[in-house]
């Protein structure tokens, strides 16, 4: 009897522990479940204030964005506003500067006249009451720019430096696309450049690279710089396809003759009188140096200091014997011609006009006068640019 009872003892003592085991860990999970809830409490009112929040938020976003957005128009419609007024003072200042009479000189009674555009009959009557006989050792050219007539953008082709020009003697077109290589491209006319691209051009291969924008056609003939060890031009017939002769520069170092196209080491460069070449001494030479070629032989025949200076100097051209000097800035802003040099000393920079290209998309990469045409083929950021020019008698010193 008394193992019986000790067994029962036993089996309800287990069955009490293991309820009294079970009910505490309910306990425990509920408590566990309790707190879970309360944090769950506490993650939905978070998220509901950051919900709140973040619409506020956006309202004031959406709120800030339209006061932005009026504020984006009004600087629009100023900007706007301002480019209106800012051609329009161009436009004037481009008027005056062409309007300005730039210090004539004195006739025989040292009498100052205005300068202007002369009609042939004018200019024959004021040369038989009024004017002397031009005399000059280098060039008989009796004329000066004066002014800028015209400007015509033609087209977008190629790179965004490079040379077109027309040959003075011919209406065929040349393209040089980019500062050096041994490619050419040949159009039969203007319009038919107009009509297609530099590739659709007939190609022409030289038998070497021309480097830099320093290029000339001159009756036939195309003349180019060559570099190497030394400096050379190179005159080529374009009819029969083979280099006629090569001539070594008398430079010192192959210094960019304008610093603002430190690919142009030489610029060759045509105008009613011949064949000239600018280009600079060495490297510490501040100013442009001018020397007049035989476009047969190419021998130097003389040789001038102009007194303009390369630093910031982008391009130049000659016409009948006096060089115009464009000068521009680092960053590309309006052309401007204000150094000017007449081997025949009848026109200083101080006499002569002084005028600013109309701005247009950076700086000019080459400027070629065409003294058949009195027109000037500019290449401007991969732009090809016409700008006629307006010319009148030189004024005796």
């Amino acid at each position: 009897m008394k193992p019986v009872f000790i067994l029962l003892f036993s089996a309800t003592w287990m069955q009490c522990g293991a309820q009294l085991y079970y009910q505490a860990l309910m306990d425990y999970l509920e408590n566990r479940l309790l707190a879970i809830e309360d944090h769950m409490h506490v993650w939905q009112e978070q998220a509901r204030q950051y919900h709140v929040e973040l619409q506020h938020l956006h309202k004031q976003s959406k709120k800030t964005m339209e006061g932005l957005n009026k504020t984006h128009s009004a600087l629009s419609t100023d900007a706007e506003a301002a480019a209106v007024r800012m051609d329009r003072v161009e436009r004037n200042m481009d008027l005056v500067e062409s309007q300005m009479s730039p210090r004539a000189c004195a006739k025989q009674a040292d009498r100052v006249i205005e300068q202007g555009v002369w009609s042939q009959e004018e200019s024959r009557e004021d040369e038989e009451e009024d004017w002397q006989e031009l005399s000059s050792s280098v060039t008989d050219c009796v004329e000066i720019v004066s002014s800028l007539r015209s400007v015509k953008i033609l087209k977008r082709v190629g790179s965004s430096k490079g040379v077109w020009l027309r040959d003075p003697r011919s209406s065929k077109v040349y393209v040089f696309n980019g500062t050096m290589g041994d490619t050419i491209y040949q159009f039969k006319s203007v319009k038919e450049f107009l009509s297609s691209g530099v590739s659709l051009g007939h190609p022409i291969k030289l038998q070497s690279d021309w480097s830099g924008a320093g290029v000339a056609v001159y009756n036939g003939f195309l003349y180019y710089i060559q570099q190497g060890e030394d400096m050379h031009v190179v005159r080529y017939d374009l009819l029969l396809g083979e280099v006629t002769d090569v001539a070594i520069l008398p430079v010192q170092s192959l210094a960019a003759v304008y610093s603002l196209n430190p690919e142009t080491v030489a610029d060759l460069t045509v105008d009613d009188q011949g064949l000239w070449l600018l280009y600079a001494g060495d490297e510490d030479e501040p100013n442009i140096n001018l020397a007049k070629m035989d476009p047969v032989s190419l021998d130097i025949e003389q040789i001038w200091d102009t007194r303009c200076p390369r630093e910031n100097s982008e391009a130049a051209f000659i016409v009948c014997g006096v060089v115009y000097v464009v000068y521009n800035t680092r960053l590309a802003s309006r052309s401007r011609i204000q150094c000017v040099f007449d081997v025949n000393d009848k026109v200083v920079s101080e006499e002569a006009p002084l005028f600013y290209f109309p701005r247009r998309y950076g700086s000019h990469a080459s400027l070629k006068y065409n003294p058949d045409e009195k027109q000037i083929y500019s290449w401007d950021d991969g732009y090809q640019i016409l700008y006629r020019l307006k010319t009148k008698r030189k004024l005796l010193v």
